[in-house]
């Protein structure tokens, strides 16, 4: 039930700016759990940067491929996370610290790592 939904919110998310996000979006993250909530506004948020700021056009981030996430309150760490671009996967590392309600960033920082090999892609449940 939950990727259903995040998939709805990740194209909604598309379309809205990071700094002010769509009533829509904002209703389906406010029907996850908290630290889902929380997790998937980060996700947002790294497909945001990575656009404007690294040049890739990523459709997809996963912040637990290559290991699960850190929640420390409203941070969470993800150093086993991935986006995918242009068909591509790549590593990806991530910080970032959301308000109470899991849905203002506070602070984000991140590092792209190489791409996966495609022969990787399968132990790691990714996909074209």
């Amino acid at each position: 039930m939950k990727k259903p939904l995040l998939m709805v919110a990740f194209a909604l998310f598309s379309a809205a700016s990071a700094h002010a996000l769509d009533d829509r979006i904002v209703k389906q993250l406010n029907a996850l759990a908290p630290d889902e909530r929380r997790e998937q506004r980060c996700d947002m948020e790294a497909m945001d940067r990575i656009r404007k700021e690294a040049g890739f056009r990523p459709d997809k981030v996963i912040a637990y491929s290559f290991g699960d996430p850190e929640e420390n309150g409203n941070a969470i760490r993800a150093p086993g996370a991935v986006f995918r671009s242009g068909g591509d996967w790549y590593r990806l590392k991530y910080k970032c610290e959301t308000g109470d309600q899991g849905l203002k960033v506070m602070t984000f920082d991140y590092k792209i790592g190489s791409k996966v090999p495609k022969e990787d892609w399968e132990d790691h449940y990714l996909y074209d």
